[in-house]
């Protein structure tokens, strides 16, 4: 049975790389998570991980918010895309302004998918009721 989130991809497109992780489920998405999760952990993190605070908040188990989980992928997906040597030289410096600064941003907005999580302290998000349309 196709998801609605799996519905949500274009209609005969043909997939030219690894499928965005929303439209995964099972083993697939498991291990799309886990990869995932070895770059937040030893890279991102690490380098670009600025502290925890009310105006920027950061969830310890990101991984536990939708939102959040659709954005590193995409940012993830970007750095190997701009890292890969084939980008040329100025990739790594296209990902920091196009990419890591806006998603980074985002995520650490107060309003954003970590809003009322605190270090040490996870809180399941609220997400809006809307009435299913078919």
């Amino acid at each position: 049975m196709t998801s609605a989130v799996e519905s949500a991809e274009p209609a005969g497109s043909t997939p030219q790389g690894p499928r965005f992780i929303v439209y995964l489920d099972g083993p697939a998405h498991d291990e799309a998570l886990s990869m995932l999760s070895l770059w937040v952990k030893h890279l991102l993190i690490p380098v670009y991980g600025r502290e925890t605070t009310s105006s920027a908040p950061w969830c310890a188990r990101w991984w536990e918010h939708q939102e959040a989980v659709a954005q590193l992928y995409g940012l993830w997906m970007a750095w190997q895309e701009l890292t890969n040597p084939a980008a040329g030289l100025t990739g790594p410096a296209i990902w920091h302004r196009d990419y890591l600064t806006h998603v980074m941003a985002a995520l650490r907005n107060p309003s954003g998918p970590f809003a009322g999580c605190k270090p040490g302290a996870h809180r399941p998000k609220d997400v809006p009721v809307t009435d299913a349309y078919e």
